[in-house]
């Protein structure tokens, strides 16, 4: 059987993501609702059979694959390539700096343009998903017939959802990138990904998370 299920987790909340400050490659940590979420997602996972978790290295992305290796008992792997896209010099300014103080590079950020590149060492939209598209492939290819889970960011579910539906990188995004949300993905060798579920936020329930800000 060389179908392999996968459980893909974007990371907690982080004190830059309520501030819309761009993270990249910077090491953020996870902040009190970001700790919490990531422990309800790992207790909505505790029942599930999963072979190995792999995680990008960031501490917003690693905090949260950390506590879902706690309940499942699963290996945890940090994961390189598994990072979010790297912003350059976008990264530590928040969307309206950057809208104000770079413009034209704002608007194509804006657009979506696949091969625009952050000045200061970042990534295209393109080589974004040249990376994960291959991480993805060599990851699954490990684990016939078995469930792992893939803890990473915003940008990377973002690929995930795109390769699994085949959308192109220009096409408007309609689907949510939920801090913590569980979404589901199946890969076989011939065919790829491809979507079984998408944000499932059941296990963040809003009364809860109004106790974190209280």
């Amino acid at each position: 059987m060389h179908l392999t299920r996968i459980i893909a987790i974007r990371h907690g909340e982080t004190a830059w993501n309520v501030d819309t400050r761009i993270q990249g490659h910077l090491d953020i940590p996870l902040n009190d609702v970001g700790l919490w979420q990531a422990q309800q997602a790992a207790k909505a996972l505790a029942g599930e059979d999963i072979q190995a978790i792999y995680s990008s290295d960031l501490a917003r992305a690693f905090a949260t694959a950390q506590a879902v290796a706690e309940t499942t008992g699963a290996t945890l792997t940090p994961c390189r390539q598994l990072r979010e896209r790297s912003f350059g010099d976008f990264q530590g300014r928040t969307f309206a700096q950057i809208e104000a103080e770079s413009p034209e590079d704002a608007l194509r950020w804006r657009k979506r343009d696949p091969d625009f590149v952050p000045a200061g060492g970042g990534e295209s939209l393109a080589m974004l998903r040249e990376r994960i598209d291959t991480t993805v492939n060599e990851l699954a290819a490990r684990h016939p017939g078995e469930q792992i889970v893939l803890v990473a960011h915003g940008g990377v579910m973002d690929v995930l959802y795109r390769l699994a539906t085949r959308l192109d990188l220009q096409a408007p995004r309609t689907w949510q990138l939920t801090n913590a949300a569980i979404n589901r993905l199946l890969w076989t060798p011939d065919s790829g990904l491809s979507l079984v579920g998408w944000a499932d936020t059941g296990h963040l329930g809003q009364q809860s998370r109004d106790e974190i800000h209280s």
